[in-house]
């Protein structure tokens, strides 16, 4: 189903006063016995420009699951990984190295090391390691908490001025219905804690309500979720507007039934968009390139329930 089909007149919900000082406190009550969904896959697509001012756009997708751990990345439209790194193979277990490869005739170089990489739980390393990308003999992208002075070393480069961005992120995850990640909304912004929470309230375990917190606090309620299982909210983060969707009608509806049964194991999808201030329009699917020209954020969670 297109992201366009969810949105119709009757789904939308504008609320022009939720600003962050009027949120309510959630900090007592998430049980501390719950834990989140598993991280399974991060999708991070970033915009580096050149020197020349050439643009690029780098797709970095971490993946974990039983059989997988590791990255791919690729560049553009071209939706087949360039670069792919499987740290549980059997065969290839070279956790730190580099590969040189060609896109739409620049020359791409990552150079990585994995071999310390601390994870926390997730897809996505959370310390210990860096990613470094060239791109035509300029730094393109680099990801990592290990010293830049001692990767560009490793590297024997010379530090160049990085001009890139993060303008997109995809999370998947599988477990219960609580969800918990980062978001920041902008440069100049603070990374924000996003806690995504489905639960009956009460005896009421067939009509559940579906709230999302940020920094501890409620920024949109919506009961009765099994009625309510799509729509969308304004919401303010640092001083922007940023659209907050939800679709979850395959929690609760099994393809090509709408018997209402709850029994749906298809996955729940939420999105979160700064809006471009001169831009009054609801995110859709025809903007998705405008928005890398702006200066627009957006995080997409796929969210399956076990």
């Amino acid at each position: 189903m297109g992201l366009i089909s969810c949105y119709n007149e009757l789904a939308v919900q504008l609320s022009e006063k939720s600003l962050c000082s009027n949120y309510k406190n959630v900090s007592n009550s998430v049980s501390p016995n719950l834990t989140p969904s598993i991280q399974t896959a991060a999708t991070n697509i970033y915009k580096t420009t050149l020197s020349t001012g050439i643009r690029h756009l780098i797709t970095v997708t971490w993946c974990r699951n039983a059989a997988t751990q590791g990255l791919q990345i690729n560049s553009g439209d071209d939706t087949a990984a360039a670069f792919r790194l499987n740290t549980n193979s059997r065969l290839f277990r070279k956790k730190k190295g580099s590969k040189a490869f060609e896109i739409n005739n620049s020359k791409f170089e990552v150079f990585y090391d994995l071999s310390a990489a601390q994870y926390g739980g997730g897809a996505e390393p959370v310390g210990k390691y860096y990613v470094l990308i060239m791109v035509d003999s300029e730094l393109g992208l680099f990801l990592g908490d290990m010293s830049e002075e001692a990767a560009f070393k490793k590297v024997k480069t010379q530090k160049q001025n990085a001009k890139f961005s993060l303008v997109s992120r995809r999370e998947h995850f599988y477990g219960n219905t609580l969800y918990s990640t980062k978001a920041q909304f902008s440069d100049a912004g603070s990374c924000h804690d996003i806690l995504i929470r489905c639960t009956g309230e009460g005896d009421d375990v067939k009509n559940p309500t579906l709230s999302v917190c940020i920094d501890k606090r409620v920024v949109i309620r919506v009961k009765r979720l099994q009625w309510n299982f799509r729509g969308n909210q304004t919401i303010f983060v640092d001083g922007l507007s940023v659209d907050l969707m939800w679709d979850v009608h395959d929690w609760f509806f099994t393809s090509g039934s709408d018997s209402g049964s709850g029994s749906g194991s298809g996955h729940g999808v939420f999105m979160f968009k700064t809006r471009n201030g001169l831009d009054n329009r609801l995110w859709l699917e025809d903007k998705v390139k405008t928005k890398y020209e702006n200066k627009e954020f957006s995080l997409i969670v796929y969210a399956t329930k076990s």
